[in-house]
């Protein structure tokens, strides 16, 4: 839909903003025509023969926006190869509801304009930013002093494979010697990745006093190969290839499926992601709720979450999310219930120390003091479990039978019976062969592996029963409430509790009236919402987001809120909790065998990395050759069993050298800097020339994290590329947007594999690997006479994937379709869109690629999304009320057990102790926000945007406002116990000061101070930097407002970390306390 707000930026502001001093490897005059050319369409002097060609097909191309991480559909209206307007994309359903169908012609289609937040509009204007790299850019200077030199590609390439003096021109490291990544190729034979590697995970199993002997032993073994090794006397850290270290931002499937190729070839298990700085503990909650018993253990969990299915809830609470600002709501949430609401069909409770705009429209906002959200929800769970408001059908199924049974798509272990131990605490489950009910027995899968599969137990018509989670025959129901003794088979007792015993005590843990004063309400609020969300069946729902999450005890807040969806039994059913769906694109899928391209069979084959990672994850520190007894207590830094992907943990913890030292970093669209509570810390980091010998970034500007690399690679932006953007859980339909090149790139064109391609993210791993000579990469790549040498030879195949996946295919592209294909790209040049290549890339399956690329993805239908009062699309699986392996983990730095089952915890350091201290002479509670006009670190960039959004503010409440006797537009800088002088330290003697102008309200909570992310710049253009020898200007709007993050406070064990949960890896974003000083 068109934006006709009659707010507008100034037409030609953004021309005026992007006369830059001639260099070769940044973007000047190369884009003057362009801008140009978007401007004119924006003050409406087009000729009416040229705004006739905006409406034809043939100038349309469908896409995804990555202007943050929803990802919505994108039509984008291209004239004279210029993208000169966004408009959202009809055949996505993020964009419109219902949305297009499949069959709709594009002729037809590019007609229908359907909805588009202000980022996703601004897209292109990040596409022809005047500061974009298009050349490699070397270091000239010191980390961070923003001084480079453009080198060819192919002379950077050699140096970061071969390593060298390579900075012998920069004052001080003349004979600073870095390693390449030659070196660091140090164990390349598979046999012996296996074999090593089964040895390594040997070694965890043994008993700490046994382990020396172990390591000897695993020495001698492999005698041949111990110079490959980290350090040999830790055999579990891996191979050298490991301290090649790889983060990323903001990366979706596809480029993720391009760089394990590499990865996985190279042999690094270092490859980390940023999912803690999002909403870390909700992700991780959720696997550790879907973890499925297989055997006699839990695993497969899977990394995702839920949410509601809202344009069907009747009732939904929300916590910490704000839809009409961000969490997947503009575009894609918003439409889907903003009528429901007029209609009074969808009630709402809103929990957030803010008004938002989405509590502005509730029927009842509870402003909760931050980082309390799970005393409300136990509070929700007492009064529910004493007042019998739950589904005790479902809760009573023990096995998807008896789930089948009552029509249930899933079940969860309210029945099942949990040992406790001499002190009272909950383990394991218990094991029907333990009290002599039921042996275990050998079982085979379904590659024909044996395996030891135990029965577990729980207390029908008051005796214990055997059964299997997963059995689909016979169903076994059982009581709920159980608190009893057992005897094993020699007649020692074992106490036992049932789940949902389990739950009620912890939640009787504290009334209603303490649970309430801990998060700053009343009982009678807790109990008026708990009896409104039992009162609407299977369709109400709690919905969480980053609010809940990004808290030090994020885990279990999470879990606390996810389980009250568990006691009325709402998922998979019709407006209550769903998860995402989406074509499979690696030719994996289960629900069909003709997809032409698996790319588990073809392609490079990855070696079986082993080892630590840099960051511990996946690994039990009991388990690792460092641990020594309970004398290892504390340990140095946290590991993570049961959470990936930490992002804060990547830099500090190769400051710290630990385990081991990194060599090489390559980073990804990330900007942890910028993005990080206490992001300062990791500048701190990237100046450590010795922790640090060797980092490349790949980025399309110098931005905050980038500007302290020793190379910049730069990449394509997102109109330039190739990925796949998935869905998010609120989506109903089955989808896989693709996000494809709609316009040229400015980026140098250089030779890979004796191919001309602009300089990209995929370019970059291709050349790695041709220079390191890895298999499955070049010619014959994919087999005989099918090469491996550009981009698109890796997704035009999954493409062809999704247009063959599940069991009716896409249509065939007609011929008239097949030619407006051909001549909506003839703005493309060759080395992005050959059409005869791209047809022998997809053999027979080329008409299918066409209609999904005509359609920028496949979108199922909206009227296949339900079967009845159930989605289509299901989750179907187990869900953990108690949860086993979380109990089975323990604390890295106490060494106590964590709990099983959710429940309120108090914000706390790494070592258990709250935060007291740093509290004291600091009254005001920090937290952030997103506006809808920005994200983080990119939209600052787009004048349409920075335009109506030039600067943020400081939020706070009135009453504070007077106490500190300031008032709107005033300035104040925002300091903390750990950073009091409240700067940003940028290094090099440069420093940033957290100074903001106040913005007074009455829509927060009396004591909570907030900010907007996407403000108070240091890079991204908006300093002044040196490139070959010539001064690029900075433009200093670009820097406006104000940027909080370095107030956050520091963990006071860690010393180079933000705080953290421990359990679930999410950044503390909302726990710190600030003063706000008058300037």
């Amino acid at each position: 839909m068109a934006n006709n707000n009659s707010r507008t930026v100034s037409r030609r502001d953004f021309l005026k903003t992007t006369a830059l001093a001639g260099c070769g490897a940044i973007v000047a005059t190369h884009f003057d025509f362009a801008r140009d050319l978007i401007a004119r369409v924006e003050a409406g002097e087009l000729t009416q023969a040229e705004a006739y060609e905006l409406l034809k097909a043939e100038n349309t191309l469908y896409s995804v926006c990555l202007n943050c991480n929803t990802g919505c559909g994108i039509k984008v209206k291209i004239l004279d190869g210029v993208a000169v307007k966004i408009d959202g994309n009809p055949y996505n359903p993020f964009n419109l509801h219902p949305h297009l169908e499949m069959k709709e012609a594009p002729a037809s289609a590019v007609l229908v304009d359907a909805g588009l937040c202000p980022k996703g509009q601004a897209g292109h204007q990040g596409a022809y930013d005047p500061y974009r790299v298009t050349k490699v850019l070397k270091r000239s200077g010191k980390r961070g002093e923003n001084k480079w030199t453009s080198v060819p590609f192919s002379q950077a390439i050699e140096e970061i494979v071969s390593g060298g003096k390579l900075f012998a021109h920069v004052p001080g490291e003349e004979n600073r010697q870095v390693t390449g990544l030659k070196e660091l190729y140090a164990l390349t034979d598979s046999k012996a990745f296996e074999e090593m590697g089964k040895d390594a995970v040997a070694l965890r199993k043994k008993k700490p006093e046994e382990r020396q002997a172990a390591i000897e032993e695993f020495k001698t073994k492999h005698a041949a190969n111990l110079a490959a090794l980290i350090d040999p006397e830790h055999p579990d850290f891996g191979p050298k290839n490991n301290q090649f270290v790889y983060f990323w931002g903001r990366k979706k499937a596809g480029r993720s499926n391009f760089a394990a190729a590499f990865t996985g070839a190279f042999g690094t298990n270092n490859t980390h992601g940023h999912t803690t700085v999002c909403q870390g503990s909700l992700y991780f909650t959720c696997k550790a709720m879907s973890e499925q018993y297989e055997g006699n253990s839990f695993k497969g969990g899977q990394k995702f979450y839920w949410q509601a299915d809202q344009e069907n809830s009747d009732y939904i609470l929300f916590v910490g999310a704000n839809l009409f600002d961000a969490n997947y709501g503009p575009t894609n949430r918003t439409m889907r219930m903003t009528q429901r609401m007029a209609d009074g069909k969808l009630k709402m409770t809103v929990l957030d120390p803010r008004c938002t705009k989405l509590a502005s429209k509730a029927q009842r906002w509870v402003p909760v003091l931050p980082g309390t959200d799970a005393a409300f929800a136990m509070g929700m769970t007492r009064w529910i479990l004493e007042n019998k408001k739950y589904d005790a059908n479902f809760l009573a199924c023990c096995n998807k039978a008896a789930a089948t049974a009552i029509k249930e798509l899933t079940w969860s272990n309210g029945p099942w019976l949990v040992k406790l131990d001499k002190e009272g605490k909950p383990g394991k489950f218990l094991r029907a062969q333990e009290i002599g009910l039921k042996a275990a027995e050998k079982r085979t899968d379904k590659d024909g592996k044996e395996f030891d599969f135990e029965y577990l137990v729980a207390i029908k018509e008051g005796q214990p029963v055997a059964f299997d989670p997963n059995e689909e025959k016979e169903t076994v129901v059982g009581e709920l409430f159980v608190d009893t003794v057992l005897k094993d088979a020699e007649g020692k007792e074992i106490k036992v509790k049932s789940s949902l015993q389990l739950m009620l005590e912890t939640a009787k843990e504290k009334t209603l009236a303490e649970y309430a004063a801990l998060c700053g309400t009343d009982a009678a609020t807790i109990e008026v919402v708990a009896k409104e969300f039992t009162s609407h069946g299977k369709k109400a729902c709690v919905d969480v987001h980053r609010g809940v999450s990004q808290h030090v005890n994020g885990f279990y807040s999470v879990a606390s809120f996810m389980n009250l969806n568990l006691l009325i039994g709402n998922f998979d059913w019709k407006g209550g909790m769903i998860a995402a769906s989406t074509f499979n694109i690696d030719g994996t899928s289960s629900s069909t065998d003709k997809q032409p391209f698996n790319f588990k069979k073809i392609g490079p084959k990855g070696l079986k990395t082993f080892g630590t990672s840099i960051i511990r994850h996946d690994i039990k520190y009991e388990e690792s050759t460092l641990f020594k007894g309970k004398e290892s207590y504390p340990a140095k830094r946290n590991w993570w069993p049961l959470s990936s992907d930490v992002y804060e943990e990547i830099l500090p913890s190769i400051a710290d050298g630990y385990p081991y030292q990194a060599k090489i970093v390559f980073s990804y669209m990330g900007a942890p800097t910028y993005a990080l509570p206490a992001g300062q810390t990791n500048i701190a980091a990237l100046l450590d020339l010795d922790k640090l010998p060797l980092y490349i970034a790949s980025d399309i500007v110098i931005g905050p994290t980038s500007m302290y690399a020793d190379y910049i690679i730069p990449d394509l932006h997102y109109l330039e590329r190739w990925e796949f953007h998935g869905s998010h859980p609120n989506m109903p339909v089955r989808i896989q947007p693709v996000r494809q090149p709609v316009i040229a790139s400015p980026n140098e064109v250089v030779k890979v594999f004796g191919e001309e391609q602009p300089i990209s993210y995929e370019t970059f791993w291709l050349a790695l690997a041709e220079k390191l000579g890895l298999k499955g990469f070049g010619a014959n790549g994919f087999g005989e006479g099918q090469d491996f040498t550009r981009p698109d030879d890796f997704y035009i195949r999954m493409v062809a994937n999704i247009a063959l996946d599940r069991k009716e295919p896409v249509a065939d592209a007609s011929q008239e379709e097949v030619d407006l294909f051909l001549k909506s790209r003839r703005h493309l040049p060759k080395n992005v869109f050959d059409a005869e290549r791209w047809q022998k890339i997809a053999g027979s399956a080329w008409p299918k690629v066409v209609t999904v690329l005509n359609r920028g993805g496949r979108f199922d239908a909206q009227a296949v999304t339900y079967k009845g009062d159930q989605v289509t699309n299901k989750y179907g699986k187990y869900i953990n009320l108690y949860q086993e392996k979380t109990a089975g983990c323990k604390d890295a730095f106490t060494g106590k057990s964590y709990y099983g089952m959710a429940r309120y915890i108090p914000v706390a350091d790494t070592l258990g102790n709250e935060p007291t201290k740093l509290s004291e002479g600091y009254p005001l509670h920090l937290i952030t926000q997103k506006d809808v006009r920005h994200t983080k670190a990119r939209t600052i960039t787009m004048p349409y945007l920075s335009g109506l959004a030039p600067e943020n503010a400081i939020v706070i409440h009135t009453s504070d406002a007077k106490k500190l006797g300031v008032k709107t537009g005033d300035q104040v800088k925002v300091v903390s116990a750990t950073n009091p002088e409240g700067v940003w330290d940028l290094g090099n003697g440069k420093k940033k000061p957290m100074i903001g102008k106040v913005q007074v309200t009455e829509t927060i909570r009396p004591g909570v101070v907030t900010f907007t992310l996407g403000h108070g710049h240091w890079a991204l253009g908006a300093e002044d930097v040196t490139i070959d020898g010539k001064v690029v200007k900075g433009d200093k709007k670009r820097a406006g407002g104000v940027h909080a993050n370095a107030a956050m406070w520091v963990d006071p064990h860690l010393k180079n970390t933000c705080m953290i949960d421990k359990v679930g890896g999410s950044v503390s974003f909302y726990d710190t306390r600030v003063k706000l000083i008058k300037v």
